[in-house]
């Protein structure tokens, strides 16, 4: 009689755990190329980025999508939370036609990477992943990052995400190409501002792998930086007009402030995406080290974006009020009124002052 075939060992959903975050460890990164090899060639792999993706969030995700192809990976689904949209800018990303609505993503994947999602409520209704799939890897770069996943990878230190991809496909031999360096550098260059915020030699030393592959870093920078419908153009006045500055606040560093409505798209038949980049406008002004941009996002509900340029900790900030991010750049979803709203931030908004 001939023998059965053995069976493959499958193992069962391993459990989240969470704790302080620090950088990866060595055994953190092993732990992570055998979740990511143990599901090849046919497990199911499901990648997903944080609600409302960014340029780190997408093109770290696409670039890893990419190594796994690399690596024959058959079955990828990649995911975002919400409505499936994009901005303009982000939309001829290598891979971006891999994106699927996040209705069509397995309910129980047997490995799901998470990218640049600072906690478990920026998964959105995706979250729930975390308890359904046998491995997670979660590559991030917060500091506010509470630790969740069964493995996980999360670097304060790294500028980008997109840092922490590039060394897991290194780790995994994936070699760069053309496609995951358009990917990676797309989002290095968004979350470091074009190499205006958190630039180290290391993050230069990337940009230089990355653009030896042949990819045209100005053409890339000219479709994310500087490309932008009238209609965004014409609204950014509108509510860059509606600009408030109190100098005393934040113990004398300066506060300064705006809100752009739902009725506000509306009027200049915009999308809301187009709005996150107006915090980079706001920003610019002289007198406050604090910026803060409340953008509606539902009845009495905001999205509250706020950057710092160094006296003031607004991950702090956003911290206390339910959201995250880093020193010089956070946010958290607010509710009632604007007025509200900003009573809340400047509630807190002394205890962060470095003195």
């Amino acid at each position: 009689m001939t023998a059965a075939p053995a069976r493959a060992v499958v193992p069962p959903p391993r459990t989240a755990v969470e704790g302080p975050i620090g950088p990866p460890r060595e055994t953190d990164w092993a732990e992570a190329v055998a979740a990511v090899r143990r599901w090849l060639p046919d497990g199911r792999i499901l990648l997903v980025c944080h609600v409302n993706p960014d340029g780190d969030a997408l093109g770290s995700m696409l670039a890893f999508a990419h190594g796994l192809a690399r690596l024959g990976a058959r079955n990828v689904q990649a995911t975002f939370p919400g409505p499936p949209e994009v901005p303009e800018s982000l939309r001829e990303i290598p891979g971006i036609d891999r994106v699927i609505p996040e209705t069509e993503a397995w309910a129980a994947p047997d490995l799901l990477c998470t990218f640049d999602a600072a906690s478990t409520g920026r998964l959105g209704g995706l979250a729930d992943r975390l308890g359904t799939a046998r491995d997670s890897v979660v590559l991030d770069h917060h500091a506010s990052n509470p630790g969740f996943g069964t493995v996980r990878l999360v670097d304060p230190a790294a500028a980008a995400t997109s840092i922490v991809v590039e060394q897991l496909l290194d780790r995994l031999d994936v070699p760069l190409d053309a496609e995951i360096a358009e990917c990676l550098y797309t989002a290095l260059t968004t979350d470091t501002g074009s190499f205006r915020f958190a630039t180290t030699p290391s993050v230069h030393q990337m940009a230089a792998r990355l653009i030896a592959t042949g990819l045209r870093p100005g053409e890339i920078s000219q479709r994310v930086f500087d490309s932008r419908p009238l209609g965004a153009v014409k609204l950014f006045g509108e509510v860059l007009g509606r600009c408030e500055l109190d100098q005393e606040a934040a113990r004398g560093h300066g506060l300064c402030w705006t809100t752009a409505t739902r009725a506000d798209l509306e009027r200049h038949g915009q999308r809301a995406y187009v709005l996150e980049a107006l915090i980079d406008s706001v920003r610019c002004v002289a007198e406050a080290d604090v910026c803060v941009v409340l953008k509606e996002i539902g009845d009495d509900s905001w999205s509250v974006s706020m950057r710092s340029k160094g006296a003031v900790d607004v991950s702090r900030v956003a911290g206390l009020l339910g959201g995250g991010g880093h020193r010089a750049a956070a946010g958290f979803t607010g509710a009632g009124t604007p007025e509200d709203v900003l009573a809340s931030v400047r509630a807190v908004l002394d205890e962060s002052v470095i003195r």
